[in-house]
C-alpha cells in the first residue's frame, strides 16, 4: 500500500462526500495477495507488541529463499507497488492479475517504491517486462503465500468472518460514521474529513468512488489506503482480534482454532439460551469454569447475559450467531427461555 515518509504528528486524512458515505462497504472475503504482502511486511517490523515475537522469529528463519525477491519490493512499513496486491479471493487469479498489470503502471509503481534507492537488475527486468524477471516474481509470490498464509488460512478466514460480522453490526446499530472511527484508536472526524493517526501525512479525496474496508489479520497499527488503476479505494485496517499465530496443535475446525475447543463448544451450546449451571452440564465442566467461558464470550460481544431472579441466562448475540452460521434460536422444551426481566443486559449486544 502507498505511504509517504514519517513526519511529526502526521495523519491520514480521507475526504468524504455524502455519496462516498453511501458507498462504504466491507470486503466479503480476505484477499490472499494483500494479506500475504502485509504478513511479509509485519514479519520485518520492529515496533510490534510481544504477541508477534514468536511468529516473527519463526517466519524469519523459515521463509524459503525463493520468497526473498519480494523483500526488494515490500518494506516493513507496508509500502509496496500497488500492482503486487490486487483485491482478489484466489491466489491463482491474483498472480495472473499481477502479471497482467499495465506496463506503464508497473514502471510508475516501481519508480515510486524504489526511490531513492537504485533498483537491482531484477527490478529493472520487471520494469522492462522481462519474462524471466516476472517468472521469479510469480515464484516468489507463490512461495511466500505457501509459507506465510497457507498454514493459517482456516484461522484467517474465521477471524475475518468474525471481524466482518462485527463491523457490519456496528454500521447497522451505530451508523457508518461511528463505525469508521472505531477502526483504529484515535480516529476522528473533522467535518467530512476522517482522520487516522499514522506515521505518514497524506490527504486523499474519494470523489464519489466510495471505500472498501478490508480487515487484515496480520497488520497492526495504522490503516493503509490504496488506489488501484480502476480508481477503486481500499482501506486496510487491523482486525479487532489479531490472528492467534503458531498454535502448537492447530485445530481442524476454524471456529475451534479461533476460540479454543471448550469456548467454541460453549458458543455452540449458547445458540439456545442456557443458565450457567445448564451450560456447565452440557460441557461437562464446573460451574465456575462455565461462568468464566461465558464471561470471555460476553467480552468479545459473542454472548449476552441477563439475570432472572436467581438464575443467570446466557445466549448468543447476533454477532455470535453470525459466527456460528446458526438460525435464530428456538425455545427448548427442557430449558424454557427466561421471562422478560427489568434488569439490563450485562453487556451491550
Amino acid at each position: 500500500m502507498a505511504i509517504t515518509p514519517h513526519q511529526e504528528e502526521t495523519m491520514l486524512r480521507i475526504r468524504f462526500t455524502a455519496e462516498d458515505l453511501l458507498q462504504v462497504t466491507v470486503a466479503a472475503r480476505p484477499a490472499p495477495l494483500m494479506e500475504m504482502v502485509l504478513a511479509l511486511a509485519t514479519s520485518r517490523r520492529k515496533d510490534l507488541p510481544a504477541f508477534y515475537s514468536k511468529w516473527q522469529r519463526h517466519t524469519q528463519h523459515s521463509l524459503p529463499r525463493a520468497a526473498y525477491p519480494l523483500g526488494e519490493l515490500v518494506a516493513a512499513t507496508g509500502r509496496g507497488p500497488l500492482f503486487l496486491d490486487p483485491i482478489t479471493h484466489a491466489l491463482e487469479e491474483g498472480v495472473d492479475l499481477v502479471r497482467g498489470a499495465p506496463p506503464d503502471f508497473v514502471r510508475a509503481e516501481l519508480r515510486r517504491v524504489c526511490t531513492p534507492k537504485v533498483p537491482s537488475s531484477w527490478v529493472r527486468g520487471l520494469a522492462d517486462q522481462d519474462n524471466d524477471a516476472w517468472k521469479v516474481l510469480s515464484k516468489s509470490i507463490s512461495t511466500a503465500h505457501h509459507s506465510l498464509l497457507a498454514p493459517h488460512w482456516d484461522r484467517i478466514r474465521s477471524g475475518f468472518d468474525t471481524e466482518r460480522a462485527w463491523r457490519v453490526r456496528q454500521m447497522t446499530d451505530h451508523g457508518i460514521r461511528s463505525a469508521l472511527t472505531s477502526l483504529v484508536p484515535g480516529a476522528h472526524w473533522q467535518g467530512t474529513n476522517l482522520l487516522f493517526p499514522a506515521p505518514y501525512d497524506w490527504e486523499a479525496r474519494l470523489n464519489g468512488q466510495g471505500l472498501l474496508l478490508l480487515p487484515s489479520l496480520f497488520w497492526h497499527g495504522w490503516p493503509l489506503l490504496g488506489g488501484h488503476p480502476d480508481a477503486s479505494r481500499v482501506l486496510v485496517y487491523p482486525a479487532t482480534t489479531p490472528l492467534p499465530l503458531l498454535h502448537e496443535q492447530p485445530a481442524a475446525d476454524p471456529l475451534v482454532a479461533l476460540l479454543g475447543r471448550t469456548r467454541a463448544a460453549a458458543l455452540t451450546v449458547l445458540a439456545q439460551p442456557h443458565t450457567t449451571s445448564a451450560l456447565a452440564r452440557e460441557l461437562n465442566i464446573s460451574q465456575s469454569s462455565a461462568s468464566e467461558h461465558a464471561k470471555a464470550l460476553r467480552n468479545a460481544h459473542l454472548v449476552t447475559t441477563t439475570r432472572d431472579g436467581k438464575a443467570v441466562w446466557h445466549s448468543c448475540t447476533l454477532l455470535g450467531r453470525d459466527l456460528l452460521g446458526a438460525p435464530r434460536p428456538q425455545k427448548r422444551a427442557d430449558l424454557p427461555a427466561p421471562a422478560p426481566s427489568p434488569v439490563a443486559s450485562a453487556w451491550p449486544t
